[in-house]
């Protein structure tokens, strides 16, 4: 179906579905619809179960690094990253860069703690990251440096996509997430990891003057940022995760 017919279709079962009052599973590999037409979302791997939940809860808390960077579009942007105490907070720390982690999230992910020194799988949604200009008050600490290598506008939005000199996260979750969101070949995420460089992508406002090219600042909203455990890719929140 072409998009608009898909749209249309979408609101007719979510239509009959609330007329019958019967309980209906909808099978999908679009997470749109999903996110869309359901009240709770399953989200199988390989035959098995990863998580089931609001749509809501599935974006915000994600179980684990596979349902973290399939839920979302753009896709979550992930990278290797280091936990850190300093000047009275908490940062995340990847490459030469440093964000401080907002004090609400520390309070709500208390799992946090056990990984001060050590490495961490850090998330950033496309969505939470915004030109630093716009902002009318983004200090230092929560401030990303980037260099626009491509600029897409949609309209009611700008994507650029810009490098991080980090590794980036090489997993067989990350493998198989690059395979179904069509971001990246294998190849290229090899050839990535071999550079320790990371491809990111930022959902800025339409009012931005991000030109491809050159430098800007991005604020990044460091109370919704993800945080996995590299080993297990299980979500970091409370004391057992």
């Amino acid at each position: 179906l072409d998009a608009k017919l898909r749209v249309q279709m979408r609101a007719e079962i979510a239509k009959l579905q609330r007329d019958l009052k019967v309980t209906t599973i909808y099978v999908t590999h679009d997470q749109v619809e999903a996110m869309t037409m359901g009240d709770r979302v399953a989200v199988i791997r390989k035959g098995q179960l990863q998580q089931v939940d609001s749509p809501q809860a599935l974006y915000e808390r994600p179980v684990n690094v596979f349902v973290g960077g399939f839920i979302g579009s753009p896709a979550m942007n992930m990278v290797e990253a280091s936990v850190a105490r300093s000047d009275g907070g908490m940062f995340a720390q990847f490459g030469d860069h440093r964000l401080r982690i907002d004090g609400d999230l520390v309070r709500e992910r208390p799992g946090l703690k056990a990984y001060e020194g050590k490495k961490v799988v850090l998330g950033i949604r496309p969505e939470d990251m915004e030109d630093a200009a716009l902002v009318a008050r983004s200090p230092e600490d929560r401030r990303l440096p980037a260099k626009v290598e491509l600029r897409e506008a949609l309209g009611s939005e700008i994507l650029i996509h810009f490098t991080v000199e980090a590794p980036i996260v090489l997993t067989e979750d990350t493998k198989e997430l690059a395979a179904d969101v069509g971001t990246e070949s294998l190849e290229d995420l090899q050839e990535r990891a071999k550079e320790a460089k990371s491809s990111f992508v930022a959902q800025l406002n339409p009012r931005t003057a991000a030109r491809e090219g050159e430098g800007m600042e991005l604020f990044v909203d460091t109370k919704r940022l993800h945080f996995f455990d590299p080993d297990s890719g299980l979500g970091i929140y409370g004391d057992r995760h």
